[in-house]
């Protein structure tokens, strides 16, 4: 065997030729979006598809989470004497970080493994390569309507999650440990600032098109039978959810850096 067979077998040649990969798809997509016929239809049944799997348990994950950040921020507060910035706190916690993150986990996990799923047992029956016979783009017709109703449907529920965990963090912290509303809404309008929305947003938009992206590529690429899509799946999930925490942590740090915090 070659010396460069064997530095394209290593585990960092690989994974960079999975990344490069990935980015082409991405490039691909955005390239693809302005060009017409654009599939209207099969954009609007996957928006449906995403929202009517992804709605309910995102509400019921929005709830608890919104709560056990309002408990735990409430008791810090009693404990260090400043418990009329449990709401600031709390509510911004779940706007800028939360939000986009459970939104982000489910469309992944739900939408994505479904797309994941689908686009892989097309390339198995060996309808994505009769599509790129007959000249019809793959991309075009199948990961653009999924990539933008994954965007979309990211966005929606972002501002559902904020909703319904600022409501569930009130509740807790009014109701369970006897904080004031008045203190509670004061603080969070004391703080909060409207691009704090924005960039929980931009997040929600940007994770939903990452999501897409890498179910697409992974259902376009699997191993053969139906246990490669299976294993297509799992990888396209893990791979989201590992880059998404990563696009986080860069998203924040660029955001506290460019928008100056509001005093009181």
């Amino acid at each position: 065997m070659s010396p460069t067979t064997k530095r394209s077998k290593t585990p960092g040649v690989a994974a960079l030729r999975q990344v490069g990969r990935i980015s082409t798809l991405a490039w691909e997509v955005l390239r693809a979006i302005p060009r017409r016929p654009f599939q209207f239809r099969e954009f609007i049944q996957q928006c449906w598809f995403f929202a009517s799997v992804t709605i309910l348990p995102t509400a019921l994950v929005a709830i608890p989470f919104g709560a056990v950040i309002a408990l735990q921020l409430g008791s810090l507060t009693q404990q260090i004497g400043a418990q009329s910035f449990t709401g600031a706190a709390s509510a911004l916690a779940i706007v800028q970080q939360a939000s986009p993150l459970i939104t982000a986990l489910l469309v992944a996990g739900a939408g994505g493994s479904a797309v994941c799923a689908d686009i892989g047992a097309r390339k198995i029956r060996e309808e994505i390569d009769a599509m790129e016979v007959l000249g019809v783009s793959p991309v075009q017709r199948l990961i653009v309507p999924r990539v933008l109703a994954a965007m979309v449907v990211a966005v929606l529920l972002n501002g559902l999650v904020s909703v319904v965990g600022t409501m569930g963090g009130y509740f807790f912290n009014v109701i369970m440990q006897g904080g004031t509303p008045g203190a509670y809404l004061a603080s969070f309008n004391a703080l909060a600032q409207l691009p704090d929305l924005w960039i929980s947003e931009i997040k929600a938009l940007l994770y939903g098109f990452v999501a897409g992206v890498v179910a697409a590529y992974r259902g376009l690429n699997p191993a053969a039978g139906p246990k490669g899509v299976g294993d297509a799946v799992n990888q396209a999930v893990v791979i989201t959810f590992l880059l998404l925490f990563l696009i986080n942590v860069v998203l924040t740090g660029i955001y506290l850096q460019i928008v100056p915090s509001k005093g009181l």
